[in-house]
């Protein structure tokens, strides 16, 4: 594994969001939905595209808290322009499980 300095790893904004919005991603090619997530008031809402329908349903992600990057280029996936990335972890069978805060902290708030 190569090492990184700690400016390396300040070059990554990674923020907690909430997610406002979460239905199917009906024109991804791999099942996925669209979330909107609000960032708090220093970057607002921002769109993104998640691949984690193994483990949740559309209507149990809304109002959940998750670690973002916020600070990659945007990127177009199909329909929809990606304005932030949803970490996440693969399980043993290759389903992703969110990367979540486990206690309520203010949005936007910066990993460090």
């Amino acid at each position: 594994m190569e090492e990184i300095s700690w400016n390396d790893f300040m070059k990554v904004e990674l923020r907690v969001g909430r997610i406002l919005q979460a239905e199917v991603f009906a024109e991804a090619r791999k099942p996925a939905y669209k979330l909107l997530l609000d960032l708090g008031p220093e970057l607002g809402q921002r769109k993104s595209s998640a691949q984690i329908t193994e483990h949740y349903q559309p209507e149990e992600l809304i109002g959940r808290l998750v670690v973002a990057v916020v600070n990659f280029p945007k990127k177009q996936i199909g329909p929809l322009m990606s304005e932030c990335l949803v970490t996440g972890f693969h399980d043993a069978t290759g389903a992703v499980a969110l990367c979540v805060p486990d206690k309520e902290v203010p949005l936007g708030t910066r990993l460090l």
